[in-house]
This record gives C-alpha cells, structure tokens and sequence, in this order.
C-alpha cells in the first residue's frame, strides 16, 4: 500500500510541475511590433508574443512611440525567458517575458508606458504588484501619466478612426 501510495505521489508530481517547466522558455527578441507584442525566436521558429496582464497605449496612439521605443530599448536583440499565461483568441502566445532578471510587463507599467489591463490581468500576487506600481506612477506622473486623463488602449481601440 505504502508503494502504490508513492507512487501515485510521483504521478501527481510530475504531472503539475512538468507542464509548469515545458511553458517557459527562452529565445531572442527579434522584433518589437509596439510597446506590449514582441517577436521572439525560439529556435528556428519565430514566435508571436502579447505580454500579459498589461495594455500599452497603440501605435498611433499618445505615448505609443514612446513605449514601443521603451520596449526596443529594453529588450530587442537580447535573450528573453518566456514564461507562457496563455494563447489569446488571435493564436497569439501571451506570457511574461524577462531579461537581465527583469519583468518587461512589469518595468513597462512602472515607467508610465502600460496600463494594467483589469480584464485580462488575473494572476496573483503579480496583478496587484502591477496596480501598486501603476498607481506610483500615477502619482509620479511619469510616461502617459503626464496626461491628465489619458485614454485606456481598450477604449481608445472603440473609437470610429478617419
């Protein structure tokens, strides 16, 4: 009984912390498309990645520029770890992407470039890391902050364009 109870135990084991380790991975940031979505080579496969938990302001958006350059400056051309959340609805891989021992979706919402993106952002204790340092810098005014009321991506993608 004490046998088939071990190794039940092992099954269980590998079962949940495999699938947590075959999620992460790493490659090299090949291209930034704009502040939140990222091309990342993973061996000779080139991979779509959305960061997780967060919005950056769109392309042609106020302070757009600034955090697709903010995104290039952090981490284009460098090694990433991907950590996999999900895969979005475009097939798109959305994760947590690091290097040099920093958190992108975090740096992004602490330099004013993000919002947090309250329907999506889920994953705990991160999702109110994010909302602490999003508040900060509100406070700070740094990045889109700057604005008096700058306009969500989520809302600002609503709006009929010329």
């Amino acid at each position: 009984m004490k046998k088939i109870l071990t190794t039940l135990l092992h099954c269980l084991l590998l079962r949940f912390l495999l699938p947590m380790s075959a999620q992460a991975w790493q490659g090299e940031v090949v291209k930034v498309l704009d502040g939140d979505t990222l091309h990342v080579q993973k061996g000779k496969e080139i991979v779509k990645v959305r960061l997780y938990g967060i919005d950056c302001p769109e392309k042609r958006q106020s302070f757009g520029p600034q955090a697709t350059l903010f995104t290039q400056q952090f981490i284009l051309r460098k090694k990433a770890k991907v950590e996999v959340v999900n895969t979005d609805r475009y097939g798109r891989t959305v994760g947590l992407v690091s290097s040099g021992g920093k958190l992108l979706n975090r740096e992004l919402v602490r330099a004013g470039y993000a919002w947090i993106y309250p329907a999506y952002c889920k994953k705990q204790p991160l999702c109110n890391e994010l909302i602490k340092l999003e508040e900060k810098a509100r406070k700070r005014k740094v990045g889109l902050w700057q604005k008096r009321n700058p306009l969500p991506p989520w809302e600002w993608r609503k709006k009929p364009r010329r």
